[in-house]
């Protein structure tokens, strides 16, 4: 089992890009023992793209904490413990960093086992442009968008709903490239507020894999963000792949 100290820093921005696929292609997708969790029939996908900073082991200073952009694959999952209780999170297949740091220390030291990647940020406030290439050339992303007031009109979600699904996915499992467990990590904020987020353009290369999403499988659903949010990373006992 994985455990990695407790962390605090600053959430400088954190944009959440949602889809809504079909249940049967995404449980295809899921190692046991997760489900997909589903909203109104639809099974909830997306990636997390996340500055963060500040980020040190609880308890010093901020000026020793570190800074990165980060990105992870995400699906909504349920699944059953060993004493038979269900659980609600995440299941994240993959994700990148843009620390060195990050990759090296291989899930000892931050937020599960991570890719390097590189990241372009351009971020007035209000507008961001980001562009991701992981090292290894698996993933690519690129999303240009704008806070706005509103969520899409043929969004299933509305915006309350929406805040609710995705604070109460705050403990995510991650793949580990050895393939025998997954390491969890929960994420506590403070004061969670999210606002819609307008994406005028987006391209994800595991998204768009049709080899994963067969053409008609998959739609975008909506965008949220949210900026300037303390919070911290806390480790949870890994889980044993079946």
């Amino acid at each position: 089992m994985v455990r990695i100290p407790t962390l605090a820093g600053l959430i400088r921005r954190r944009l959440l890009l949602n889809f809504r696929a079909d249940p049967e292609v995404v449980q295809a997708l899921l190692p046991a023992p997760f489900k997909p969790q589903l909203y109104r029939g639809w099974a909830i996908v997306g990636i997390c793209l996340i500055r963060l900073e500040q980020l040190r082991p609880l308890g010093l200073p901020s000026g020793f904490g570190l800074r990165s952009e980060n990105a992870a694959h995400r699906f909504a999952v349920n699944w059953q413990a060993v004493d038979g209780s269900l659980h609600q999170g995440v299941y994240v297949p993959r994700r990148d960093s843009s620390s060195l740091l990050n990759n090296l220390a291989g899930g000892r030291l931050v937020a599960g086992e991570q890719h390097h990647a590189h990241f372009v940020v351009d971020d007035n406030g209000y507008t961001v442009q980001l562009r991701m290439r992981s090292g290894d050339d698996q993933a690519s992303i690129e999303v240009v968008g704008t806070t706005c007031e509103s969520l899409p009109r043929d969004s299933i979600f509305d915006l309350a709903a929406a805040s609710s699904f995705f604070e109460h996915g705050a403990l995510g499992y991650t793949a580990t490239k050895h393939g025998q467990r997954f390491d969890g990590l929960t994420l506590n904020v403070q004061h969670w507020h999210v606002r819609p987020f307008a994406v005028d353009q987006f391209d994800s290369s595991y998204f768009r894999n049709q080899q994963n999403f067969p053409v008609g499988s998959i739609e975008f659903d909506h965008g949220l963000i949210m900026r300037d949010v303390q919070h911290t990373w806390q480790s949870v006992a890994s889980l044993s792949v079946a």
